[in-house]
């Protein structure tokens, strides 16, 4: 673990802050975290600190228990991260009252600004209008990973609660979507292989060039639909590996693409990067 950290992490991290990422989010539930070790993850997590150049680096909360979470969090603060991404409770689907429960207690044990998780399509468990009202006077509960798919979610929550919740799009093939209707900012997927490409289109749209945003758009969303399999992680990596900053290695169960599969999403990308370099995109 120690060479690949000194090697495609460090060589994909620098990719995504020369690009502009404003910052890092490791441990994503959806990729590798639960196949990592804990002192893999801390080993992580002070590597990115040590490289990030000062841009925050936020740590993923994904737990079934309260008291893990809770470990977890303290864990975070020593190892120096300046921010938590939080779940719901895993493989439980938490009622009303449970879900508030839970993130109030997690909140109240640190001072770190926290990023709800809202994704209901994966977890089961949606973080509802109702739940935010009573999260709202939560100080340290800050922002939303938006990724119910509705994509007029994000005007609820500007009507529920105007800018006390910072709105990240959470799905890449509703990024201009959202930013589109007031998201703050976007969570992204295809970032870790088109870094320069992903932070072009976030720029494009909040400067309000929207046809050149459009046209990106368009020739990214082929690419943007890897993120929403339940084969991203592969997928994801393979299209670093072709874009010369990650690897395509996986950890089990999760196994490396192969044949007539590993064809099609190899065409996939191989088509979008040969049109990116030929319409000159990005």
């Amino acid at each position: 673990m120690t060479n690949w950290i000194s090697g495609f992490f460090k060589i994909n991290l620098q990719a995504q802050l020369q690009a502009g990422a404003e910052g890092v989010i490791l441990g994503g539930t959806l990729g590798e975290a639960s196949v990592i070790t804990t002192a893999e993850k801390e080993l992580l997590v002070q590597t990115a600190i040590e490289n990030a150049g000062g841009k925050p680096v936020i740590l993923n909360i994904a737990e079934g228990s309260t008291r893990v979470a809770l470990e977890q969090v303290k864990l975070a603060e020593q190892w120096g991260a300046q921010g938590l991404m939080l779940l719901p409770p895993m493989r439980y689907k938490s009622d009303h009252r449970e879900t508030v429960h839970y993130f109030q207690t997690i909140a109240n044990s640190t001072a770190l600004p926290i990023m709800l998780y809202n994704n209901p399509v994966d977890y089961k468990t949606e973080i509802t209008i109702a739940m935010f009202e009573e999260l709202q006077n939560t100080s340290n509960i800050s922002a939303v990973k938006e990724s119910t798919r509705d994509v007029t979610n994000v005007t609820r929550m500007r009507n529920a609660f105007g800018d006390r919740f910072s709105i990240l799009c959470g799905v890449d093939t509703l990024a201009m979507e959202e930013l589109l209707l007031g998201a703050d900012g976007w969570v992204a997927g295809l970032v870790c292989a088109f870094p320069v490409e992903t932070v072009r289109l976030y720029n494009l749209v909040k400067e309000g060039r929207l046809e050149d945003a459009r046209k990106l758009y368009r020739w990214f969303m082929p690419l943007l639909e890897l993120d929403i399999h339940p084969k991203l992680v592969q997928y994801i990596k393979l299209a670093e590996a072709e874009t010369g900053i990650g690897s395509e290695f996986v950890r089990a169960p999760r196994l490396r693409l192969e044949g007539v599969e590993r064809e099609q999403i190899l065409n996939i990308i191989r088509e979008g990067i040969r049109q990116r370099d030929e319409l000159n995109i990005g």
